[in-house]
């Protein structure tokens, strides 16, 4: 197994705990309990989780409402899929 399908793996796995987490908070604010802070989901975003937080905004409806999170999540998204591209892009001309 090469470092690429590595990473892939932990970039899908680490997203899908991103989207759990979003989930959480949400059930959380249903539920009128304490709460994952903004501050920590948007650092977990930032953190190579885009892709399961832009489908944890949209399939959980939350956040959505918010202009932080309306403008800085998919920026985020695109942050991180630019950083795996460069990592495939520095991978295939071995310059790591």
């Amino acid at each position: 197994m090469n470092y690429i399908n590595i990473f892939t793996i932990i970039f899908t796995i680490w997203n899908l705990i991103v989207f759990f987490i979003y989930g959480v908070d949400k059930s959380k604010s249903k539920r009128n309990r304490q709460r994952i802070s903004e501050k920590m989901l948007l650092i977990i975003t930032a953190l190579m989780g885009g892709t399961g937080a832009l489908l944890g905004m949209y399939i959980f409806r939350h956040k959505t409402k918010h202009l932080k999170f309306k403008i800085g999540i998919p920026l985020l998204f695109l942050f991180n899929i630019i950083v795996f591209i460069f990592c495939i892009y520095l991978y295939y001309f071995k310059l790591f």
